[in-house]
């Protein structure tokens, strides 16, 4: 098996140093073939390679930046004023070809301006999204977009079907993803302009295994590969998704606490509840990808764990040997053949 390169921004992140360089560790115990630019200000990133017991690790390679982006940078400062910034170095070196793809915990914006400004589109692209993985009764789908494009066109949710069937292709390996419109109901006659035209195009694709219009509780019934929708509707979903999974947590737990009963209840029934935060815990699903770029990036969520950064790791490795890139171009090329025609 060849050897995988990510060049990781260890700054970025609500809790930076003190996840990124201990989920790195994790990686590396876990893939033999995994290579670790670990990209971030000297003194700090020395300080924190010591910690997690790293120090002269022969697949790891520190690559010294003098600046990061805070989560509440605007994206003119982070493109405009920090060039040297461990998120812009890690995407650069996807760009100068020393690693296969960049992972950052950093803020969502700067990271998709600065990933867009550096790597560039693919052809056929008009806008990057944003897909992630999300748990249904059956296992999982990929929706995009969550939130990088928030008044997208007909022809942009085309685009993303295009570019989530393709990622799920490669990831899951399944032939022929069942793609849906994200819609307020599964009629024909149900939704706006917008979607109504969208469906059109996704139907008359050939090569667009169209599924019709998904509700949203139709996401985590399985009925779809991939949920389509503009990053509008997307990211108001993904933090509702992740709201009411805290609510549900705090409630079953408050639930559990208030009479001995239910104490020794909850005792009995630990194996369930276990089992169901292993299905349902956003660690394992952590790691949102940008598709559409000339390079794999993937996004941590801010606040993640340390298994939870090492999941977006993992991401990252899979998207990287399986080319994702070159397969959403193969898979937009005859649109864009029949747009140049």
């Amino acid at each position: 098996m060849s050897v995988v390169t990510l060049a990781v921004d260890a700054m970025g992140g609500d809790h930076g140093l003190a996840v990124t360089v201990p989920a790195v560790a994790t990686m590396l115990s876990r893939q033999e073939h995994l290579h670790i630019i670990l990209v971030g200000q000297p003194e700090p990133l020395a300080d924190a390679i010591t910690k997690a017991g790293l120090d002269g690790h022969a697949r790891i390679t520190v690559q010294p930046a003098s600046e990061l982006v805070a989560m509440d940078d605007s994206v003119a400062v982070a493109l405009r004023q920090k060039k040297d910034s461990s998120m812009r170095v890690a995407i650069n070196m996807v760009k100068e070809g020393r690693a296969q793809a960049a992972v950052s915990a950093g803020n969502t914006g700067a990271l998709m301006a600065v990933s867009r400004f550096v790597l560039k589109t693919l052809p056929g692209v008009d806008r990057p999204a944003i897909c992630t993985a999300i748990p249904t009764v059956s296992g999982h789908c990929h929706m995009l977009d969550l939130g990088a494009n928030v008044d997208s066109e007909p022809e942009h949710l085309l685009q993303f079907a295009l570019m989530g069937q393709a990622l799920v292709n490669a990831v899951d390996g399944v032939r022929h993803p069942r793609v849906a419109l994200l819609n307020i109901g599964e009629e024909d006659i149900k939704g706006n302009e917008q979607i109504k035209e969208a469906a059109g195009l996704l139907r008359d694709a050939p090569n667009i295994n169209y599924a019709g219009f998904i509700e949203g509780d139709g996401i985590f019934a399985g009925e779809a590969d991939v949920v389509v929708c503009d990053g509008f509707v997307g990211n108001v979903s993904l933090k509702t998704m992740e709201g009411v999974a805290k609510m549900l947590k705090n409630m079953i737990r408050e639930e559990a606490e208030r009479s001995w009963l239910r104490k020794l209840s909850a005792l009995l029934a630990l194996p369930v509840f276990r089992g169901l935060k292993s299905r349902m815990d956003p660690d394992r699903y952590n790691g949102a990808s940008l598709v559409g770029l000339r390079g794999v990036v993937v996004k941590s969520h801010g606040g993640t764990t340390v298994e939870g950064f090492a999941s977006a790791l993992e991401v990252a490795e899979l998207e990287a040997r399986r080319n994702v890139p070159a397969l959403i171009r193969d898979a937009l090329a005859p649109v864009v053949n029949s747009a140049d025609a």
